[in-house]
Order: C-alpha cells, then structure tokens, then sequence
C-alpha cells in the first residue's frame, strides 16, 4: 500500500464508522508522537485528511480534536519516560538504529532550546520523534516536560485538524 491508499482507507473507516473516530485518531497521533513508531506511521497527512473529513461531512470537531491532543501527549510522554529509562542505549534500538544521527540532532536541539525545545521539536518530523528522547536522557524535570507536552499538543491538534475541519467550511460558505 502507498501513502495515498492508507489515508483514504483510514478517512473512509472514519467516515462510514464515526465511533471508530476517536479511537483511531488517538492511535495516529499518539504513534506520530511515539519515537520508534513516527519514523514509520504516516499519521499527518491522515490526520490532515480527517481534519477535511470533519469539514466535510459535519462529523463533530471537539471529541477527534480531544483524541489527537491525548494521543500527541501519550506518545511525548513514553518517548520521555524511554529516553529516561534507555539513556544512551535508546539509540540501539529498531527502528532509530537505522537512523543513528537521529538523536543525536534531537539532542543538541534539546541543549540548545530547552522547554522551548520540547514544545517546537513537536512541529518539526524527524525531531518529532527525537526531542522527547533526548529530553529524558538529559532528565529535564518532569513537570516542565509536562508543561511543554500538553501545550505544544494543544496547538499540534488544532493546527492539524481544524485548518480542514473549519477552513473547508468557511470556503463553502464563501463560494
């Protein structure tokens, strides 16, 4: 299957089985946040899909936006927790062994940015899957990884959803 396949087929499960919504869009973004699973899920362009779903066919916005915030925040917060557990040893593991520049570059983003970093690497791929990471390797604090987490979440679900969910809409009243 390619890329085009697997977000038509994800948008089309939605779109014929709306309870199925909310679960499946918690998995997306909750594997685009996981650090082994993001180098290998294409959730954002399915995300964006839903997001044009939504706008669409009028399924509600609030309950998949409140799914991709907790999925987002869930897989930040297991990167977090393995990359202090692992320490070093994550970048040993499949599939970041077969990116080895991988955390290194999350890393010195990390040193770099700080909190700030945490919260923006969100919003950038590959850093996606390597600042958490390297925000537990370093041991930042808890909480203030907390902080940056459900925050840049907030924003990475509405920017992902809403464009489509209320941009569609607003081009059709328009038109």
């Amino acid at each position: 299957m390619i890329l085009d396949d697997i977000t038509r087929a994800a948008i089309a499960v939605i779109q014929e089985h709306e309870a199925w919504g909310v679960p499946i869009v918690l998995a997306l973004a909750f594997g685009e946040s996981l650090a082994f699973i993001s180098l290998l899920l294409p959730a954002t362009v399915i995300l964006l899909g839903v997001g044009f779903l939504i706008g669409s066919s009028g399924i509600a916005f609030w309950p998949l936006w409140c799914a991709a915030v907790v999925g987002a925040f869930l897989g930040d917060w297991l990167s977090f927790w393995i990359g202090g557990r692992l320490k070093g040893d994550v970048v040993n593991y499949w599939p970041l062994s077969r990116h080895p520049d991988l955390i290194p570059r999350g890393h010195r983003f990390f040193e770099r940015w700080g909190v700030a970093g945490v919260f923006f690497g969100r919003f950038f791929g590959p850093l996606r899957a390597s600042v958490p990471l390297a925000a537990g390797i370093c041991e930042m604090p808890a909480l203030t990884f907390q902080l940056a987490n459900i925050s840049s979440a907030v924003v990475w679900a509405t920017g992902i959803l809403a464009p489509g969910a209320f941009g569609l809409k607003w081009v059709q009243e328009w038109i």
